[in-house]
């Protein structure tokens, strides 16, 4: 029997007509345990919420006022002239205490910390910290600090929600689906913002937009938002919106040309208060003395600030409703911007811990409250709802979470066109002027990088029989060794070629072997054999009609490079090979679509612009004439 005979090339041609059998979404019904531990998530979020509202206003009062009260209420009316700079002092020693001899991780403001522990920490969030973040931010914020409280809370909500996951026989992929859903509870109670809330976790947390993460932080975020609700029937929460405007007039042209400009200004803001808080960290990482004792020093600096400015200090939800009423007059606009920056980004710096969220509203009410007063006939409280949302879009880089955020604290839904331009610019603005945000510029300092960009990946929309090789080798059974190799030798081109299925008589697969145990073999002389006593029968394989995510998965599992294709309803007929090279071709499909530049239709000239009128008349001329003449009576 000649070799040929034994030792053949086979061209398969791809499955065709095959229904594929593919879902728009991956998730399972294991989704369905996540629920009820998505209650709870967002029960326990919202009362810890609660009870840091109430610890900051206990702290706040008694230190400014003298008086215990759980009712939240600013610094800004103290009378204690320059004594009220030592209490941020003090604020700023023992949070810097706190994390020296509890837990460093209680620094900062609490969403870059979350961010880190879902992408390289596994989600898992130690137990302290779930007592320490909550009781330093307090302390810090109710001792004056520039903060607001949603970013502690967003952490110490992740905290509860990885812990009690960490109890449970979880993926780290479920763990993080409870973390976030903690975190955006947390918010959700704080704010009565239960849409913005999930959108938040989506944009910023999640890292991906599935219904196995979002589900669990829509319940959590849902639960959080009815039992703050609760609490305010029963009188210890404003049933209100944080912040009420009345209704607003509709902006006209000249208006939304106006919020052009806002967009473009809050961008260059987003641009000055990154540049300001990482200006601020540098500046305290030059000192020659411990970092516990920064806050201190950031505490001296807010102090002072609030002499000067009694309106910047503390959360300053006050502040932002007289922004939005428009009773702030101009000097006061531009001393709270001035100040709360100032503050802010030193106390940021010097690594004390409080969110970012109401001072960021604040400086961005104040902006877009000065630049109203430039755009004539127009309602103060419009512009400063829009400064608000472009500061986030631009500083927090969450366009949608801005645009919805705004709107369900305060209950406006007037000015959605202004608010898309405001924020979309404000968005570009910050991401072509900045490598990273103010979120991520944290994390990527210590050494990691994370990407905000989501898309669908290539290799979940291409299939095997649309890169899968069908021209290749195949053996006989019974096929010796020392055939196989010399038949391989003098095939250059097959030589690429790692796995070589063996088939019988009727090319039905029976097995594989691959080129490197050929080579093996030969460098050992131990080619008197036949292919079956080298072949593998325990083939891991894949059909035509399956995803290339789901190959790259199955390849990266098994340690495999390439996997045999075979028919789905004959897993015995061959169809072809596949290879991680072949993966490669997903790629190579994105980078077309991305860089290759061609012109599908060309614009016509200007005189065929020109000449098309008189060429159509003449057409119609024509027709007309042979329509006549086609009706003329024939002559014999």
């Amino acid at each position: 029997m000649k070799r040929t005979e034994n030792i053949h090339n086979a061209k398969f041609a791809p499955a065709t007509g095959v229904a594929r059998k593919l879902s728009d979404f991956t998730t399972t019904r294991s989704i369905l345990k996540l629920v009820p531990i998505a209650i709870i998530v967002g029960i326990f979020g919202a009362l810890i919420a609660i009870v840091l509202i109430d610890l900051i206003a206990l702290i706040s009062n008694y230190l400014y006022y003298q008086h215990w009260d759980y009712h939240l209420s600013s610094p800004r009316n103290n009378t204690l002239g320059w004594l009220a700079v030592l209490i941020p002092m003090g604020g700023g020693l023992i949070v810097g205490l706190m994390a020296r001899y509890g837990s460093e991780r209680i620094r900062g403001h609490g969403i870059p910390e979350a961010m880190e522990t879902i992408l390289v920490g596994g989600s898992k969030v130690e137990p302290k910290l779930t007592i320490l973040k909550p009781i330093a931010s307090a302390i810090s914020i109710g001792t004056g600090g520039p903060f607001g409280a949603e970013g502690p809370i967003i952490l110490t909500g992740g905290a509860v929600g990885s812990v009690l996951a960490q109890f449970l026989n979880l993926t780290a992929i479920e763990r993080r689906s409870l973390l976030v859903a903690g975190a955006v509870a947390g918010m959700s109670a704080v704010f009565g913002t239960p849409i913005a809330a999930v959108i938040l976790g989506v944009e910023l947390l999640l890292f991906e937009w599935k219904p196995r993460s979002f589900v669990p932080a829509a319940i959590a975020s849902a639960v959080a938002d009815a039992i703050r609700h609760g609490f305010v029937h029963q009188g210890w929460m404003n049933p209100e919106p944080l912040f009420p405007v009345s209704k607003m007039p509709e902006l006209g042209s000249t208006g939304l040309l106006d919020a052009v400009i806002l967009g473009l200004a809050c961008g260059a803001m987003a641009w000055v208060l990154t540049k300001a808080v990482y200006g601020a960290e540098d500046a305290f990482r030059k000192l020659p003395i411990h970092w516990m004792w920064w806050p201190i020093i950031g505490g001296l600096i807010v102090g002072v600030g609030g002499v000067i400015e009694p309106q910047a200090l503390g959360v300053g939800y006050v502040t932002i409703a007289d922004e939005l009423a428009g009773t702030i007059a101009i000097s006061s606009l531009i001393s709270i911007f001035v100040v709360k920056l100032i503050i802010w980004a030193v106390a940021l710096g010097s690594g004390t811990s409080g969110g970012i969220l109401a001072p960021i509203l604040i400086m961005g009410a104040a902006l877009g409250g000065l630049l109203g007063l430039a755009f004539p006939d127009k309602v103060p409280s419009e512009w400063a709802l829009l400064g608000m949302a472009g500061a986030l879009a631009g500083v927090m880089r969450s366009p949608f979470t801005s645009i919805v955020f705004p709107i369900e604290l305060t209950h406006s839904t007037d000015l959605f066109l202004p608010l898309l331009i405001t924020v979309t610019l404000a968005h570009l603005i910050s991401v072509l002027t900045l490598k990273r945000s103010i979120l991520t510029e944290k994390v990527a300092r210590r050494g990691f990088h994370v990407l905000r960009e989501y898309a669908v990946e290539p290799l979940k929309v291409l299939f095997v029989e649309e890169v899968m090789s069908t021209n290749i080798l195949t053996i006989q059974t019974g096929t010796r060794m020392s055939q196989v190799k010399e038949t391989i030798q003098a095939q250059h081109e097959m030589r690429k070629q790692r796995l070589i299925p063996v088939v019988d008589a009727e090319d039905k697969l029976l097995g594989v072997i691959s080129w490197q145990d050929v080579l093996e073999r030969a460098l050992k002389d131990e080619l008197s054999g036949t292919v079956d006593e080298l072949m593998r029968t325990d083939m891991i394989t894949t059909n035509p009609e399956e995803s290339l995510r789901a190959i790259a998965d199955r390849m990266a599992l098994n340690r495999v490079g390439v996997l045999p294709v075979v028919d789905r309803l004959d897993p015995s007929k061959l169809r072809g090979l596949i290879t991680q090279f072949d993966l490669l071709a997903a790629r190579d499909h994105l980078l077309q679509e991305e860089r290759s530049r061609e012109r599908i239709l060309k614009m016509w000239s200007v005189s065929q612009y020109a000449n098309y009128p008189l060429s159509a008349f003449s057409s119609l001329q024509q027709y007309f004439r042979s329509s006549k003449d086609a009706n003329k009576p024939k002559e014999d």
